[in-house]
């Protein structure tokens, strides 16, 4: 038993936890628990926990249904909401096979695989994301949702839900070991924003799956409801995840050159270009939901074509330039992102993009500094700023043709996420009128 394995069991002791809860995530990016007595710990560690892969969406094959958990000691932490006497603590979980293989379908397995290819060209993939989401007053069957303020961008509202709202759900996060960076009302009535701050993708992917059922939490101790809908309201913003991404050679930041044109070294022109190059064909796992089209397609400042800029929040791509000479604030932002994607494998067809533009030595198109959205038609094509997919069915076209995302994801999650999405699609066509297609509106 290793020095981490051992520090969870003397925790789990000290700190009167009853019950562990070990977490890992489907395809769709749905987090799945299991909870065992922590008499089970050790041999969890040793062993593994059993399951029905086959009752998990696109895990496994209902003929090779045998499935094992095996929990992350490193990823060990107690759930502050379940109180301080017999509470409850969680881990991360590898999915693997009875002779102890990786699942291939496993999302945690998919970006350790990128992340690995990454790191044999000297390279560790950092991630900050900003995550919006709603707040709404308790939801009723039947009813459209009502947020809990009308409140915008930045505003402050003394004594306000959203205020009490995001200073219990950081004090819950930072007691997790989560960092915050930034938070602050969004632009539409009842939305929020909070900036966690920069780690390595596989443990901000774990930290997104936590914030998500952190903010669930706090929301159902306060009697509002969170959604994370990328478009749940036809008249307001949608709720995006804009990431900001950067590539480090150690401690030296590769995306930064002084004296370069906003300070982005080559590599960093090449993953930009990789990222608009792939867009199109990323588009289904950062996007998954038909939903996810009504945000992309419905203005305020979401992505819809595919270019980039310095300084300009309707490009797909992003470069900040909020503190210039500072190599370690070099990045880019990816602003096509929604809260609702899976970020196992969003950040690793991100990745996958980004290398693959490092790799072939992809030239960065000229940056557009104009309002994309304020643009003619013509003037777009004019200037090369091709549309991202405009459906979900779209987006399942420009998929279908990838190697890159076929190569990133593995075979059996390629083909689940297809399979899936185009099931989604047709119970989408049946259930809505012609109007609503032509015109994309949002339905929740």
């Amino acid at each position: 038993m290793d020095k981490q394995q051992e520090f969870v069991l003397r925790t789990v002791e000290e700190r009167d936890i009853r019950f562990v809860r070990l977490w890992f995530t489907d395809v769709l990016g749905v987090l799945k628990s299991v909870a065992i007595a922590p008499a089970e710990l050790e041999n969890a560690f040793s062993e593994g926990i059993g399951f029905d892969g086959s009752a998990v969406e696109g895990l496994t094959r209902v003929y090779e249904a045998d499935m094992i958990a095996r929990p992350d000691p490193t990823t060990f932490q107690v759930l502050p909401w379940r109180g301080e006497r017999q509470g409850a603590a969680r881990m991360f979980c590898d999915i693997e096979t009875p002779d102890g293989a990786s699942a291939l379908s496993d999302p945690r397995n998919v970006l350790k695989r990128t992340l690995d290819k990454a790191s044999e060209k000297g390279f560790t993939f950092y991630t900050h994301p900003e995550i919006e989401f709603y707040l709404f007053e308790s939801l009723e069957h039947g009813k459209l949702p009502v947020p809990v303020d009308q409140a915008g961008y930045f505003d402050n509202v003394p004594r306000g839900a959203a205020h009490s709202f995001r200073r219990d759900a950081i004090t819950m996060l930072e007691a997790m070991g989560i960092s915050v960076e930034f938070s602050h009302h969004e632009i539409g009535p009842g939305q929020n924003e909070i900036d966690l701050r920069y780690a390595d993708a596989l443990t901000m992917a774990d930290n997104i799956m936590t914030f998500r059922s952190v903010i669930k939490e706090v929301a159902l101790q306060q009697g509002v409801f969170a959604s994370f809908m990328p478009k749940p309201l036809a008249g307001s913003p949608g709720s995006g995840m804009h990431t900001h991404l950067s590539l480090f050679e150690g401690d030296r930041n590769a995306f930064y050159e002084p004296g370069s044109e906003y300070d982005l070294s080559v590599t960093a022109r090449q993953f930009a270009a990789g990222l608009l190059k792939h867009a199109p064909e990323i588009t289904l796992i950062t996007n998954q939901y038909v939903n996810s089209y009504k945000r992309l397609w419905g203005g305020s400042e979401a992505p819809s074509y595919v270019c980039w800029g310095s300084n300009n929040r309707s490009a797909l791509v992003r470069i900040p330039v909020h503190k210039p000479g500072k190599s370690q604030s070099t990045r880019i932002e990816y602003r096509g992102l929604d809260s609702a994607a899976n970020p196992y494998l969003a950040f690793s067809v991100m990745l996958a993009a980004g290398l693959k533009g490092i790799e072939e030595g992809y030239e960065l198109p000229p940056g557009a500094e104009d309002d994309v959205w304020e643009l003619s038609e013509s003037e777009r094509k004019a200037m090369g700023y091709e549309p991202l997919p405009q459906s979900l069915s779209a987006a399942i076209a420009a998929m279908e043709r990838s190697e890159l995302v076929a190569e990133t994801l593995g075979e059996r999650v390629f083909d689940f996420v297809l399979r899936n999405k185009r099931a989604e699609w047709q119970a989408y066509r049946e259930q809505v009128t012609p109007y609503e297609l032509e015109t994309n509106l949002p339905v929740l």
